[in-house]
């Protein structure tokens, strides 16, 4: 995750010393929203994305767990969800994202966030907002959720229904966008880059200026689950629409609008930011430098800076990562006892890039991407070490010889 606020603009977030090490001096965030500072590699441990439900009321084209709208047995209870709380919180992880499915189908949902909050965890939704009504959103605010990060594909209604599977999704997200508006609950939108979606971006930064939205999460495709089907971005396209998001990005900001713009699954979004910072003179290109060298964010994702619980209580390194079980929380308090480990199952050491071959294990940016998701590599061609590159017919008669369908994990 790269957060193009800080690097590109100079923007502190309640996340920032986190992210980047830093502690923030020109915000004053509420206690709910402050993320913990690692001050050292023995401090750090993984945000947590957890697959509360698996059951979801929609059906998206790029859903990674093929949810449907119907019940899945074998879930983690109420009690069990509890007891896994402690033991984050033991652990001292710096926030817990719930996820699905859709998370808002889980009727205990807001007990669970209130034990969250009693043991001190940063409480994060992951939603797809249809089923955020005024009490909903009042609900998130009161339970100190410190962000709702709300999908959304598209400003216009008809690409957005098609890709969630539902007529009239579009307008439900959006009533639930404006109650948390509304309710003062600081609300993000979170939008995947497909060739479909990346089209209309200046559409997306438009309504996040007109609709009042606090953050973005622009996240490149990792095709998994449904998603696998979709077609990934040719890299033209790809440079394309990164070039409107730092634009809009430094836009927003130069503008006085405090919006935190983030760009997820591709870690070399972070030299790329490092390079326009030094390219065109912008204000921040020394807060750019400072956090990128020997911070970077992406050098400690997946089974460092994030894991993943999925529905059934399996952990995993993310939430692409599920062909793969580190153990589960019925059993034992898991990341507690692992080490830290990357995708692939190796010891990883502080400011240490994954291992890679070919082409990315000479890059000049390997310090600072680390390698990239690892993840995308596996499911695309069953190695976590090589690029994805190939053709998109043998790429997906790869993928499904690799990776079990999630009724399987």
């Amino acid at each position: 995750m790269i957060d193009i606020s800080v690097l590109y603009c100079g923007l502190e977030t309640p996340s920032t010393p986190h992210r980047y090490g830093r502690q923030i001096t020109q915000i004053d965030p509420p206690d709910h929203q402050r993320m913990r500072q690692a001050r050292s590699a023995k401090e750090r441990r993984p945000i947590v994305v957890w697959n509360l439900t698996r059951t979801c009321n929609l059906r998206c084209q790029h859903c990674y767990t093929n949810s449907e709208n119907k019940r899945y047995t074998g879930e983690l209870d109420t009690a069990e969800c509890k007891a896994v709380l402690d033991d984050l919180a033991a652990f001292k992880v710096p926030a817990v994202l719930f996820s699905g499915g859709e998370p808002l189908t889980r009727p205990d949902l807001f007990d669970l966030a209130k034990h969250a909050r009693a043991q001190g965890l940063h409480v994060v939704l992951s939603t797809n907002g249809t089923l955020i009504d005024r009490a909903a959103a009042e609900n998130l605010k009161a339970h100190e959720f410190s962000y709702v990060g709300i999908s959304l594909d598209s400003a216009f209604a008809e690409v957005h229904d098609k890709f969630r599977g539902m007529k009239g999704a579009f307008d439900k997200t959006m009533r639930g966008f404006r109650h948390c508006v509304d309710a003062g609950q600081k609300v993000g939108l979170r939008l995947t880059l497909t060739p479909e979606t990346c089209e209309n971006l200046d559409a997306i930064f438009d309504l996040i200026e007109r609709e009042g939205i606090n953050r973005a999460c622009f996240y490149h495709l990792c095709p998994a689950g449904r998603g696998e089907s979709l077609g990934t971005l040719r890299p033209e396209q790809s440079r394309a629409a990164m070039d409107t998001i730092f634009e809009r990005t430094r836009s927003l900001n130069q503008g006085g609008r405090r919006v935190e713009i983030l760009a997820v699954d591709n870690h070399c979004d972070e030299p790329t930011s490092t390079s326009r910072c030094s390219n065109k003179g912008t204000s921040a290109p020394g807060k750019s430098a400072r956090c990128s060298s020997g911070t970077a964010a992406v050098l400690h994702s997946s089974g460092v800076g994030i894991a993943n619980i999925d529905f059934f209580g399996n952990v995993h390194a993310d939430q692409f990562s599920m062909f793969r079980s580190f153990g589960n929380v019925r059993q034992r308090a898991v990341l507690r006892d692992l080490d830290r480990h990357d995708q692939s199952g190796d010891r990883i050491t502080e400011g240490t890039p994954r291992p890679a071959h070919r082409r990315c294990a000479n890059c000049r940016f390997k310090s600072m991407c680390g390698g990239a998701l690892r993840a995308r590599a596996e499911v695309v061609n069953g190695d976590p070490r090589r690029r994805p590159r190939l053709l998109p017919d043998r790429r997906r008669d790869r993928r499904r010889s690799r990776s079990p369908s999630p009724d399987s994990v």
